[in-house]
Parts: structure tokens; C-alpha cells; sequence
């Protein structure tokens, strides 16, 4: 079995921001360049329909992922403090009850979205026959939802365990396995968009497989599920997968308001806007596996008292990421051109794959911001700090800016609008984490300890697919 100790309580703490971040962003990279290859191909088939309903079934499927990575939250937090205890038999049977709520959830969320798929299409602002086929996709892929979370619970587990090289090997094999398909259903059996619905699903099963079978064989296994013990974790998990969900849920909840916006512009203006989403995660992908990154570090630490490593991880993770949002905006901006040929981009879509790669990538920076700020509100027993900035940003932010925008400059304006609800926000949390953590996290005597003396919430991110 794999050493279970905690490895981040010593060494360089940049070097260890770093490392994680990296390690988990090329499995990130993994899984978002083959969304980003599928944009190619479906552009190349030269139906702006057909990308702008891929813009609309992602918004929907952003719901489902946040779904996924609350849980993944909980998972790689129960076990994470199990582990800080140095009790593997706890962390095996809370590995195995986190599992085991994740697949109920799973199953039971995908048949609501299922049989809810209509309503949700004309409700992010589908019409006609893009609406048919973003319903067409989606009933094709939802079905897959409740292996993604497992998948996602899976590499959050071994995350807590600091193994991200195999959490990383799980979201690979996802990505080949989809890139191999996505030619070959796409192009060579003329599946067009089933075909890149097919793929998504098959990649799905492979990252739940391939980050389900190393805890397996190197962290214990999976244990008997016995009731007592399955009611026993229920409320632990609860008590930090609704917080996390309610704050992952925000983005989701921003991004149907800002497609239904873009969708007043036509389906050139969606596809533009499904291009730019699809960029970003590629291009950010450091940046959004930062949280998961920092989290085991913060939590490992908070754990352990250490309350100067915890504010020097920190500004690690906020010095980190700007040093990757400058490096990437300047390659982006030089790269620009290139990029919208990818996609045979023109007029508007053109304007918006422009800017993106100007100004509202370094405003990104606020993004990356949020994302630290959130691991450390998570861990350091203050879940709906992280709540109240993610949902401030999503909503009281970004619809009236968004709208604003939208109405002084059209449809770049609702990208811009969205880009100042980040800068807006970003801010706003890093007030709040230097207030915490000057404070020293949760005080005590504030309510139950639900976790024992730890009393720490760990938060592990990221998948978006």
C-alpha cells in the first residue's frame, strides 16, 4: 500500500503550488483540448448550428460537472482529514461511502436532467433547430453523468492521498480514448454530432475506470458498505458537499444567463462565444487546477496548525497564478490570428475570439484569485465564504454588468461584462482570505465540530466537462 502520510507539511511551497498545479493541469489539458478538437471538427463541418448547439448543451452540462466536483469536494476532504489522523481504515471506509453516495446521486441527477432536457435548451435561449439538436446531444451524453462523478470523486480521493500523477492518468486516458474516437465517428462513419456525443460518453466510463482502479490497488481498496457506517459519513458529507455544490453551481447558474444573452445576437454570435468557452480551459488550465492544487496543501497544514505555511500557500498559489496569466495572455495575443483560422472564424465570432485573447484573458487573473481564495475558505472552515463571492459574481455581478455591457457594446459587451464580475469579485475574495486567515480560519466554539479536533474543509477542483 502507498505511504498515507502527509507530504505537504514540509518543503518549498511554491515548489509544491507548482508541482500539483502543473501535474493536475495536464490531465486538464487532456480533457480540454478534446473539447477544444471537437469544436474544430464540428466548425469544419461548416453548420454554425451545429456549434452554436454545442454552446448550448455545455451550459447544461456545467450544471451536471458542478454537481460532480461538490462531491469530488467532500470525498477528498473526509479522506484527507482521515489521512491527517493517520487512520487509513477510516479513509478506506469514508473512500468507500463517499463512492457509494456518489453513484446514487449520480444516477438519480442524470434521470432529472433527462427527462428535464427541453425546458432547460429553450431555457439557456435555443430555438428551432439548434434547440433539436442541443436536446439531441444532450440525451446522449447526460446518461454518462454518473460516471463522470465517480470518476471526478475518484481523482479528488487520490488527490487527498497526493497522488496527482494517477488522478492526472485518469483524465489522459479520458482524453485519448475521446480523441481517437471523435475522427472516426465524427468524419469517418459521418456521425457528425452524435458522433461527438458518443465519444464524450465512452471517455466518460474510461476516467471513471481508469481513477477508480489505482485506489484499488494502491490505497486500500474499496470497502464492504455497511449501513451504520454509511449514515454515519452521510451528514459529514452533506455538510460540505451542499456548501460546495451551492458554490460550483454559481458558475453554471452565470454562464446559462450569459449564453441566453449571447443568444439575442444570433447563432454566429453563440458559436463565437462556445469557441472562446472552449479556449479558455485550454489556455487556463493551470489556472483552474489551482484550487485542487492548493487545497490538500492548505488543508494539510491547517491541520497540523501551521498557520504560517497556510498564509504562505496562499500567496503562493496567488503569486503562481499570475505568473501563468501573464505568460498565457502574451501567447494568446501573439497566437490570435492563427487561432481564429483554427475555426474558420468571421464577423462576430471573430470579434469575440479577438478579444478574448486580448484584454479578457489578463483579466483572468481574478479568476485564478477566486479559485485560491476558495480552497482556503474550504479548508479553513469557512465554506460559504466561498458561496457568497462565487454567487455575488454570477449574479448581483455579472447580470447587471453583463446586461450593461451587452447594451453599450452588444455582444462583445456580454463577454466584457462577464470579465468585470470576475475582476469585481476576485478582489472582494482576496480581502476576505487575508481576513480569515489573519484570523486563523474557523474560530472555535462557533458551532459543531463535525469532524472532530480537525474541524477543516478541504476543496479539490477541477474538471469541466
Amino acid at each position: 500500500m502507498a505511504d498515507g502520510r502527509a507530504k505537504f507539511l514540509s518543503g518549498n511551497l511554491f515548489g509544491h503550488v507548482a508541482t500539483m498545479s502543473l501535474l493536475a493541469s495536464v490531465g486538464l489539458v487532456a480533457v480540454f483540448l478534446v473539447d477544444f478538437v471537437d469544436m474544430i471538427f464540428i466548425s469544419m463541418l461548416g453548420k454554425a448550428e451545429l456549434a452554436a448547439a454545442v454552446g448550448y448543451a455545455g451550459a447544461i452540462l456545467f450544471f451536471t460537472t458542478s454537481f460532480g466536483i461538490g462531491l469530488g469536494i467532500a470525498a477528498g476532504a473526509l479522506v484527507a482529514r482521515a489521512l491527517g489522523q493517520g487512520d487509513m481504515t477510516l479513509a478506506r471506509e469514508r473512500t468507500t461511502h463517499a463512492l457509494c453516495y456518489g453513484a446514487i446521486f449520480g444516477i438519480v441527477f442524470a434521470v432529472l436532467v433527462f427527462l428535464a432536457l427541453d425546458p432547460l435548451v429553450h431555457l439557456v435561449g435555443a430555438q428551432g433547430e439548434t434547440a433539436a439538436l442541443a436536446v439531441h446531444f444532450l440525451q446522449i451524453v447526460v446518461p454518462s453523468v454518473p460516471f463522470l462523478m465517480l470518476g471526478m470523486m475518484g481523482s479528488a480521493i487520490l488527490r487527498a492521498h497526493g497522488d496527482a500523477r494517477r488522478a492526472m492518468m485518469a483524465t489522459i486516458a479520458g482524453g485519448i480514448v475521446n480523441a481517437i474516437l471523435d475522427p472516426i465517428l465524427i468524419f469517418g462513419l459521418d456521425l457528425d454530432l452524435t458522433g461527438a456525443a458518443l465519444a464524450s460518453f465512452v471517455a466518460r466510463v474510461v476516467i471513471a475506470y481508469t481513477a477508480l482502479m489505482p485506489i484499488v490497488r494502491h490505497y486500500g481498496g474499496i470497502a464492504r458498505p455497511k449501513l451504520g457506517g454509511m449514515w454515519r459519513d452521510l451528514f459529514p458529507v452533506l455538510a460540505i458537499a451542499v456548501p460546495a455544490i451551492l458554490t460550483q453551481v454559481a458558475t453554471p447558474v452565470g454562464q446559462a444567463y450569459v449564453t441566453r444573452a449571447m443568444a439575442a445576437y444570433g447563432e454566429d454570435a453563440v458559436a463565437g462565444m462556445a469557441i472562446v468557452s472552449r479556449m479558455m480551459p485550454v489556455a487556463f488550465a493551470v489556472i483552474f487546477a489551482l484550487s485542487g492544487a492548493v487545497g490538500p496543501i492548505i488543508g494539510q497544514n491547517f491541520g497540523a496548525g501551521d498557520l504560517g505555511r497556510v498564509k504562505r500557500t496562499y500567496n503562493a498559489g496567488i503569486l503562481f497564478a499570475a505568473l501563468v496569466i501573464v505568460s498565457i495572455s502574451a501567447l494568446l495575443f501573439l497566437t490570435r490570428g492563427p487561432l481564429a483560422a483554427l475555426f474558420d472564424a468571421s464577423g462576430i465570432s471573430l470579434t469575440l475570439i479577438f478579444l478574448f485573447c486580448g484584454p479578457l484573458s489578463l483579466a483572468f487573473f481574478f479568476n485564478g484569485v477566486l479559485f485560491v481564495s476558495n480552497a482556503a475558505f474550504n479548508n479553513m472552515g469557512h465554506p460559504y465564504y466561498s458561496t457568497v463571492t462565487n454567487w455575488g459574481r454570477n449574479t448581483v455581478g455579472m447580470i447587471p454588468l453583463v446586461w450593461l455591457g451587452s447594451l453599450l457594446f452588444g455582444a462583445p459587451g456580454v463577454l466584457v461584462g462577464q470579465a468585470a464580475a470576475g475582476v469585481l469579485f476576485g478582489a472582494l475574495a482576496w480581502v476576505l482570505a487575508h481576513r480569515m486567515i489573519a484570523q486563523g480560519g474557523r474560530p472555535k466554539g462557533t458551532g459543531p465540530d463535525i469532524f472532530g479536533r480537525e474541524g477543516r474543509l478541504m476543496a479539490l477542483l477541477h474538471l469541466r466537462r
